[in-house]
């Protein structure tokens, strides 16, 4: 089955030599050229003609006998030299013909390109292929012999398997299994690195997509959206979406192994899309790193006996603090007054009305929790216009968080190999410890009933299903990048799908089973203050910094518990910020790869920067930048990427052709289902939300402010900021292009896999039989278009040339053929 070929960019070179020999006539080799040599012909047929022992011809002044041009001659040279193979197989020269002085022959090497191509002067050359089943005969004299050769080389393909072995045409029953195993501990790609144990892409994919999100905005969505019946929409929208996406983009980071900078090599037209990538979680991880700081800081106040946010008698509290207005109930003998407060014997008691006292007063009950958080921890503003200076506490807990992941990541997937076996699993142990604690508080069932129990009226709500498919966004983290990074530091072999199924169906399973703890605490909560679940349910940080603080309270050992939560809101969210900013790193050394050694110098200065700019959210008012920025910075252009990134795989790059990629890494053909979702479920569901999301647009607002004009147009840049890259780049590539007649002509090349497109290493390259024209090892190409002999020393210390001795990734040594194929063309 054949697919769409890669674009060959040698079509037109101009080469970088003096003169250009006008050509006629040739002498084709194996592959049987028909069109007159063109100026490209090194490249074409160094990258072309079968395994076997060639004869260099110095065409680029006359096409006489190359004999007389060698520089290195023995006595009485024959006019044609045979090789011919020893009984260990080993080609050798013939005594009775003379050698070549050189000692790559002396050692009977048989890397015939390279032998030849080192004594013969500058110029152009052409490579013909003259090797038959008995002995290699390196002849020039008529076309009668030329004809002898290709009967030869015919009855050769026939009978001597031997000496051919073109990966290109060899068909798939020829080639031998494909070696599937995985070995650990040693790096498969040396260059790039891959994972160390066998778990760790498998935890840090986990600790990816199951972050605080799962704990604190889940459960809430659950509630508001009809409870248990949100779980329908919820699960069909991981089916249809999530599943989909995330196994689209984990097997496209693992089949090139690179990451969401550089992985769009088969349409170059769209390489923006990794670039929106990067600029989202390099955003996203700038404010997330101070929902972090915020929970240290929050952990290490947990150290005392008495919780700072237990009580009102404290300097930040104010005379609304709950416990100054209990709610009380009003007997007979006591005063209730219309303002909804009640006196005995005209000593103040408490709040008999909690709507009457707010309607006629004006004032709330704000929590000694809440107190703590607005007027204590944040120093809360007015407003987004009055930022304030940062507060120390939270300037240097964000450097601490910094630190922390600069720590972690110093080694890139080295180190984080490592962590997420400590960050993945400790938050699921704390986990299961508050949940068996929380049933068994009073009031729990209460909390848990109004979490699972079903409206579903609420399914006939498009609101349900826009807010299923967009928590699937960011629970999962398609469209981010973070899932490319990580892939593409896996084993070529290793079972992607297995690992999205796991992850995809793990990650479900926390955000229900989070919302089982959270909503038994909720619940035990209203039962201590007397009023129903619904008037304490509550997301986002106010959940983990308000209303949990205030639930874990009143248990005994208050401290012990409030330890264990935010350590593992710590670690659920650290996991989440190290794959963000390893997306980051990996776009940045991929694109440019001399900074792969200096990883941790890049990391250094990631770090340094992204502290720098989340200082302004360490302020009084960087509350108010932190939200902005959660609501507008990878929200309705989150979708966009997503569906920019299946319409480009399954349309531009061809899905059937995605689909024989998957089989050759995986060993077996995907199921049907996945190539339904990706063309049309997936793409038809994601346009859907993005309509509504826009239909149902509105403002931005914290509790009861609204933000600005300026503030929302701010809010709109970051959105933009992102895609724009996207036609940028697009118009760059067009206009840099340097083939194609016209703008519709580059679109289409520039849609066209490029020659570097496929697996990173050539053994696996060679796997790819489903393509025309596809190279099994184009970075031989990547010097001079031609060879250039700059000069030859029978020592070989002095030799010095354009990149000859360079190991050609594309043949090695075979067993087949005891040909080593080597060139620099």
């Amino acid at each position: 089955m054949n697919h769409q070929g890669t674009r060959n960019r040698g079509q037109n070179v101009s080469l970088s030599t003096s003169t250009i020999p006008s050509y006629g006539e040739f002498e084709p080799g194996p592959r049987q050229a028909s069109s007159p040599l063109t100026p490209d012909s090194p490249k074409q047929f160094l990258n072309h003609v079968d395994r076997g022992v060639y004869v260099i011809k110095d065409l680029s002044e006359d096409p006489g006998p190359f004999v007389d041009r060698l520089p290195y001659r023995t006595p009485s040279r024959p006019k044609e030299i045979r090789l011919s193979p020893c009984d260990n197989n080993i080609l050798t020269t013939s005594p009775d013909n003379g050698r070549l002085t050189t000692p790559v022959q002396e050692q009977g090497q048989p890397e015939s390109p390279h032998v030849f191509l080192s004594p013969v002067d500058k110029g152009i050359f052409v490579i013909n292929s003259t090797f038959d089943s008995s002995q290699t005969s390196l002849s020039n004299n008529n076309n009668d012999a030329n004809n002898d050769k290709k009967k030869n080389h015919a009855e050769k393909d026939k009978n001597s398997k031997k000496y051919v072995t073109n990966q290109n045409e060899a068909t798939s029953a020829e080639r031998k299994p494909p070696d599937r195993r995985q070995i650990y501990g040693v790096d498969e790609n040396k260059e790039r690195g891959n994972w160390t144990g066998r778990l760790d892409f498998l935890l840090s994919m986990l600790g990816y997509c199951v972050g605080l999100g799962n704990i604190w905005r889940f459960p809430y969505l659950c509630y508001r959206n009809g409870g248990g019946a949100f779980l329908l929409p919820f699960i069909i929208m991981m089916l249809l979406i999530g599943i989909p996406l995330f196994y689209l983009e984990a097997a496209l980071g693992q089949f090139c192994s690179r990451g969401p900078t550089t992985c769009w090599e088969f349409a170059p037209l769209f390489k923006g899309l990794g670039i929106a990538m990067i600029i989202m979680s390099g955003l996203t991880s700038i404010y997330y790193n101070v929902l972090i700081t915020w929970s240290v800081l929050y952990f290490f106040s947990s150290f005392t006996s008495d919780l700072p946010w237990s009580n009102c008698d404290n300097k930040w509290n104010t005379k609304d603090c709950t416990l100054k207005l209990p709610k009380v109930t009003c007997f007979g003998t006591e005063q209730k007054f219309a303002n909804g407060t009640c006196y005995s014997n005209h000593v103040f008691k408490g709040i008999w009305n909690d709507a009457i006292f707010k309607n006629v007063t004006g004032r709330r009950r704000v929590s000694p929790t809440e107190e703590y958080w607005n007027n204590k921890f944040l120093s809360i503003s007015s407003g987004i216009d009055d930022l304030g200076e940062p507060k120390y506490e939270l300037a240097l807990g964000l450097l601490f968080a910094w630190i922390l992941c600069f720590l972690c990541l110093l080694k890139g997937i080295k180190t984080t190999g490592k962590v997420v076996y400590v960050t993945v699993i400790f938050p699921y142990i704390v986990l299961f410890i508050l949940f068996f604690r929380g049933i068994t508080l009073e009031g729990a069932g209460q909390g848990i009933y109004y979490y699972i129990v079903p409206n579903f009226e609420r399914l006939l709500d498009a609101k349900v299903w826009r807010d299923a498919a967009v928590q699937i966004f960011y629970s999962m983290g398609p469209g981010w990048g973070g899932l490319i990074a990580l892939a593409s530091y896996n084993r070529f072999h290793n079972n992607v799908f297995r690992d999205s199924l796991v992850v995809s169906l793990g990650d479900c399973v926390t955000s229900i089973f989070g919302g089982f703890v959270i909503f038994s605490f909720l619940g035990h909560m209203a039962s201590q203050m007397n009023v129903e679940v619904k008037d304490v349910v509550t997301n986002g940080a106010g959940l983990a910094f308000v209303v949990y603080p205030e639930a874990i309270q009143s248990l005994p050992l208050p401290t012990l518990w409030s330890i264990l939560f935010f350590l593992m809101l710590i670690t659920l969210g650290i996991d989440s910020q190290f794959a963000m900013l390893e997306s980051v790193l990996t776009g940045i050394v991929d694109y440019f790869p001399a900074l792969r050694s200096k990883k941790t110098l890049v990391m250094l200065v990631i770090s340094i920067v992204f502290y720098i700019l989340g200082l302004p959210m360490t302020t009084p008012g960087g509350m108010y930048i932190l939200q902005l920025m959660d609501h507008y910075v990878a929200s309705w252009s989150l979708l966009i990427v997503g569906l920019t990134e299946v319409l480009v795989i399954s349309y531009v790059y061809g899905i059937n052709r995605y689909l024989k990629d998957l089989e050759i890494m995986l060993g077996r053909p995907p199921f049907l289902c996945w190539k339904i979702c990706w063309m049309f479920v997936s793409p038809i569901i994601i346009c859907i939300i993005l309509l509504f999301a826009w239909v149902d647009y509105s403002p931005i607002q914290y509790g009861s402010y609204s933000y600005p004009e300026w503030a929302e147009a701010l809010g709109w840049l970051m959105s933009f900021f992102s895609i724009i890259f996207i036609p940028i780049v697009m118009l760059y590539k067009i206009n840099k292009e340097d083939e194609g007649k016209n703008a519709w002509e580059k679109v289409k090349l520039l849609c066209t896999p490029s020659r570097e497109w496929g697996p990173a290493l050539v053994r696996h390259r060679e796997l790819v039989d489903y393509v025309d024209g596809f190279v099994a090892d184009p970075w031989v190409e990547s010097g001079s278009h031609q060879y250039v002999n700059y000069g030859y020393d029978a020592s070989m210390g002095s030799h010095t040339t354009t990149d000859v001795s360079r190991q050609s990734w594309a043949s090695g040594y075979t067993q087949n053929s005891h040909v080593s194929y080597e060139s620099a063309v």
